[in-house]
């Protein structure tokens, strides 16, 4: 389930989320560490198809004994390091080539995808 810690400083800055109380004790969510077995097998997964849904999720949070919601936000945030992985890959060919990359295209490539973006780990 969902592990928070407690209390974590009554003067924190910064707005509440919906891990944290509105009381004088701040809830914050701990972050998962995967096992390197649980990696492995999410890295094999990832290079098969980057998009991980319906009973295919739930069957392969059983087996890595990790909830639907772990799985799910391991698959949205490894999204983001492979597009961003492929951004820079591309911008190292262009200046190999002398090619300069347009600033706009990153953010473009970024904003079509915003949807992946996920502030919280769990």
């Amino acid at each position: 389930g969902l592990e928070l810690s407690h209390c974590v400083g009554t003067n924190s800055l910064g707005p509440a989320g919906p891990w944290r109380s509105g009381g004088p004790c701040k809830m914050k969510r701990v972050r998962t560490v995967f096992k390197p077995e649980q990696l492995e097998r999410l890295e094999q997964e990832f290079l098969k198809q980057q998009y991980m849904v319906g009973t295919e999720r739930v069957d392969l949070a059983a087996t890595l004994h990790l909830t639907e919601t772990q799985v799910k936000v391991w698959f949205q945030n490894r999204r983001i390091k492979w597009r961003k992985q492929s951004m820079e890959q591309k911008a190292a060919k262009l200046s190999q080539f002398g090619g300069i990359q347009p600033a706009t295209a990153d953010s473009t490539d970024i904003k079509d995808h915003e949807e992946d973006t996920v502030d919280v780990e769990l």
